[in-house]
């Protein structure tokens, strides 16, 4: 890709899960509902259509495109096959590793482990990442990225659109709560190549977090 050409990523935010409704720490293994996986493939429909009355939209477009990325989580890749994508596996993409918490439900934890995990994003109380660590990790994701035409989509975590938006903005980690990330979500971000020997990919947002 030549300098200045636009590059366009699509982070969907994963369907809802038990453990997000009963306020639990997720693990690979959780599954989506099955409500939720129809609404994913009714949204997919409805923007990918040909109807006169239904101008095509831009996540259509990036649908169409066919590229997709996601992490190993079951959760995500039964959102990309409900959103009629084939995704390739990207670790990467993992979900904050919130090690001895995960699949524990919020009143399992202490209070003050929880007030010092959000209050400041260098802790990890649990074992795992930080936020900051996570920023860290997906903020290198994004300036590795290979630049591609067209548009890729990446089905993940509200984490990591979290993270995401951090980095594009240039914002600082502190920021990373403040960022409501609803279920089957999207966030737009548009890039372009740097030129120089230094050169790299500069995000810009487009949106953030509209329902599909």
């Amino acid at each position: 890709m030549s300098a200045g050409e636009p590059l366009r990523l699509t982070l969907v935010s994963h369907a809802r899960t038990a453990a997000i409704r009963a306020a639990r720490f997720g693990v690979d293994d959780d599954t989506i509902d099955d409500a939720e996986a129809r609404r994913a493939a009714d949204a997919a429909a409805a923007h990918t259509s040909h109807t006169p009355h239904i101008p095509h939209t831009s996540f259509g477009r990036a649908l169409r495109s066919g590229r997709a990325l996601c992490d190993l989580s079951l959760r995500t890749r039964q959102t990309a096959q409900a959103l009629g994508l084939s995704a390739a596996p990207d670790p990467a993409l993992r979900d904050l590793d919130v090690g001895a918490w995960a699949g524990r439900s919020l009143e399992e934890i202490s209070a003050s482990d929880l007030r010092a995990w959000t209050d400041d994003p260098t802790v990890a109380p649990h074992g795992g990442e930080s936020v900051a660590d996570l920023v860290n990790r997906v903020g290198g994701w994004l300036a590795a990225r290979v630049p591609e035409p067209g548009s890729t989509i990446v089905v993940t975590h509200p984490a990591v659109v979290r993270a995401a938006l951090v980095t594009a903005m240039r914002s600082p980690p502190e920021v990373f709560w403040r960022i409501d990330v609803p279920p089957l979500s999207t966030t737009l971000l548009h890039g372009r190549l740097t030129s120089g020997s230094a050169g790299g990919v500069v995000w810009t947002l487009r949106h953030a977090c509209l329902p599909l």
